[in-house]
């Protein structure tokens, strides 16, 4: 009976899990129109008669609250607009020009609020020059949002608009021959208001530890030195999954050098300089080599191999019966039975082995106390994913104190966006 309840808990999940991919893969695509985009680099690519508009696969949100813009060249006319809209913005209008969408243009230093009529707001802005644009982090009543801008890294202004329920998305605008901008939408902006706030929340809260790895917003980065096995980056969560988050994900930025990326869950005092599943009380899903690492610096054959731009899940499916102190048990939703449960087959590249993941003596007593150990302690079902697709699952006994959010990072220039609350709101 236990099996076929976990059966039907994980067909809900796949389900749910499906849903949001499906969700996500219109709202997380940029779309663009008469604009050419080489890498970070916009160039208008019209007649001068017609609009050319871009906007951002993601909506500023309190993670990623901030973008710029780079004026590389203002062309003709340098009618160049930095902004947030709509999701289904219509692409032949500047940003600022429709309801729901604010932008400050550079050639007039004018504020357009959902209107072609502009109001006098900032200096006009020129080749060299950086736009920028963000929201506050604290949220206001009534559905209202504080938008302000930047130029070179000072604040213009600021105005409060409507939020649109799909959230408000980074959007440039361009409008005559020769236009050129570099965009980043992972810029940083820092500043101090009389109360001491930050507007740009770090996230660092969000972590408990941070060994050579910065956070900026969702956005974790490796810091180490990459030469060596002990040079890892450690990055763990301050709560523990459970029944209420049960699940996280991470897309991969950068693979950097060697895309040395682990996703798993480890126990709260685990090494900071090992990475997740080589230690007693760990288990991960490692990009480089799609291998599973349960408390062991060998890992199993597991899955595909995961690359810059693939999505890595992990989760828990708690039993019935587990006792989340304080709170109480885990309600199970009805299950469906329409689908069957089969994990994607196994890639080739997974029998790929890493001589990183070299066993040592110490190693193997960590493997013998964890067998020792293995007979006490509640069991759990965790589960990894790889772009909304089960990639297999492990049964494993719940450290003392619960399994926290874990990932490693061991390779120049890696980079990982980290969602802790994917399925939630």
């Amino acid at each position: 009976m236990d099996d076929i309840n976990l059966h039907y808990r994980f067909l809900n999940w796949r389900r749910r899990i499906r849903e949001i991919r499906e969700v996500r893969a219109v709202r997380y695509r940029e779309r663009f129109k008469k604009i050419q985009r080489n890498g970070d680099v916009l160039r208008y690519h019209g007649n001068s008669d017609e609009v050319g508009c871009y906007v951002a696969p993601r909506p500023v949100s309190k993670g990623n609250c901030y973008f710029e813009v780079t004026i590389i060249d203002t062309g003709v006319r340098g009618m160049i607009a930095v902004g947030l809209v709509p999701q289904n913005y219509k692409l032949d209008h500047q940003p600022g020009w429709l309801p729901q969408s604010v932008a400050y243009h550079a050639d007039d230093g004018k504020l357009y609020n959902g209107n072609t009529v502009g109001q006098q707001f900032g200096p006009k802005c020129n080749r060299g020059d950086r736009i920028g644009c963000g929201i506050f982090i604290d949220p206001l009543s009534d559905g209202k949002i504080t938008v302000f801008f930047t130029k070179n890294g000072k604040e213009v202004g600021k105005v409060e608009v409507g939020r649109p329920p799909e959230g408000l998305y980074p959007a440039l605008g361009m409008h005559s021959l020769g236009e050129e901008v570099q965009l980043d939408l992972l810029a940083e902006w820092r500043r101090e208001d009389e109360d001491g706030m930050m507007i740009v929340d770090s996230h660092e809260d969000d972590w408990s530890r941070l060994h050579d790895v910065t956070a900026t917003g969702t956005l974790l980065e490796y810091r180490g030195k990459g030469k060596s096995m002990v040079d890892v980056g450690l990055a763990q969560a301050r709560w523990p999954l459970d029944t209420q988050a049960h699940y996280y994900e991470l897309e991969i930025m950068s693979g950097g050098e060697k895309c040395y990326i682990a996703l798993g869950l480890a126990r709260r005092d685990y090494p900071k300089n090992r990475h997740p599943g080589w230690s007693r009380g760990s288990i991960a899903y490692h990009a480089d080599d799609g291998k599973m690492f349960h408390g062991s610096g060998v890992g199993d054959p597991f899955g595909p191999r995961c690359n810059q731009g693939d999505l890595m899940g992990c989760g828990i499916m708690f039993p019935r019966d587990y006792n989340q102190e304080p709170g109480g048990q885990y309600n199970q939703e009805p299950g469906d039975d329409s689908e069957d449960w089969e994990p994607d087959a196994q890639s080739k590249d997974s029998q790929v082995q890493n001589d990183l993941y070299a066993n040592n003596e110490e190693e193997e007593e960590e493997e013998e106390e964890e067998e020792a150990e293995g007979a006490e302690g509640q069991k759990v079902m965790v589960f990894f994913t790889r772009n909304g697709k089960l990639v297999g699952r492990r049964e494993v006994v719940l450290p003392p104190g619960g399994f926290y959010p874990t990932v490693g990072m061991m390779s120049t220039g890696e980079k990982v966006r980290v969602e802790l609350h994917p399925l939630s709101g």
